[in-house]
């Protein structure tokens, strides 16, 4: 079985969109994007600086659409699709779209609500996260609790993110539990936990104005690992996983059940291949960076096809 991945961040380097511009079709679909998740990603992928792409309004929406527009361009050389699908953090809304849940444009218009959205709650209080890595996982979690952390992401192979106030995460980082590192991590703030509140309200909204499909591909969440195959429920999991810790590490254990044969990662990718190299040992893994990755990805498509 090979799994398409979706990232929620990876290489979006300025520039980083540029190459995927000069394919067919591609420069009028991104305006439609842009206009559905009301932000100029044309400019945004090619011209802005790293600054103004992090930005968690720009960031979201700009990661969909690169995967979309990278899945699209798969989808039109491979002879066959990824027998399964999932997204960590936002890229679950690019997962939605690619398995038929809802559209592209629909997905957009929806991220650009959840950036917008996180980005308010986000500026609310003072908080952030940063990446704890190695060290007993117990030891970890309790250091968090004590310090009224969250366990954001749990990564596998070892990582951890831990999200909340800044006080409490330079705290984490003076005195950290032993044998880890801690990373801070550019990001507004604390994203996946209960300071995200406010933008689940504002997602649900958005979402209650669309028409779910029953997914044509699989399709697991983050919540728990666990496929999802039904439409209305993938959509709602969505919503709430705003504030909810992204459990990858039970994701890549199911795809690990499920017989995963090869992992394509779609732009901006490179963190989930990664991440599979620890948690899935062994997995062949393709990184669609550029349309140059895409050879490589249906050679990998065919090989499991044959």
């Amino acid at each position: 079985m090979i799994i398409g991945l979706f990232p929620g961040q990876g290489s979006q380097t300025p520039g980083f969109l540029s190459p995927w511009l000069e394919l067919d079709g591609v420069a009028a679909r991104l305006d439609e994007l842009s206009e559905a998740a009301q932000v100029d990603l044309a400019a945004a992928g090619t011209e802005w600086d790293a600054d103004a792409i992090r930005d968690t309004k720009v960031a979201q929406p700009l990661i969909v659409a690169a995967s979309l527009l990278s899945w699209h361009a798969l989808v039109a050389r491979a002879a066959g699709l990824p027998a399964g699908v999932a997204g960590h953090s936002v890229g679950e809304v690019a997962a939605l779209a690619a398995s038929g849940v809802i559209d592209d444009v629909s997905a957009l218009r929806l991220v650009g609500v959840r950036g917008r959205a996180m980005a308010d709650a986000a500026a609310q209080a003072e908080t952030g996260m940063s990446a704890v890595l190695g060290g007993d996982e117990e030891a970890v979690l309790a250091r968090l609790a004590e310090l009224d952390l969250t366990p954001a992401n749990y990564n596998g192979g070892g990582q951890i993110v831990a999200a909340g106030a800044i006080g409490a995460l330079a705290e984490l980082a003076a005195e950290a539990p032993r044998g880890t590192r801690v990373i801070p991590l550019q990001v507004a703030g604390a994203f996946h936990t209960r300071y995200m509140q406010p933008a689940v309200e504002a997602l649900a909204g958005a979402a209650a104005e669309l028409t779910a499909s029953d997914p044509t591909l699989t399709l697991w969440t983050n919540k728990d690992g666990s496929e999802v195959t039904d439409g209305t429920s993938a959509l709602d999991l969505l919503v709430g996983q705003v504030a909810s810790p992204v459990r990858w590490d039970l994701n890549m254990a199911a795809f690990a059940e499920a017989g995963v044969s090869g992992l394509i990662e779609f732009a901006p990718a490179g963190t989930l291949t990664g991440l599979a190299k620890r948690g899935l040992r062994g997995v062949p893994a393709v990184a669609v960076k550029t349309p140059d990755d895409l050879d490589a990805a249906v050679a990998l498509l065919s090989e499991d096809n044959a």
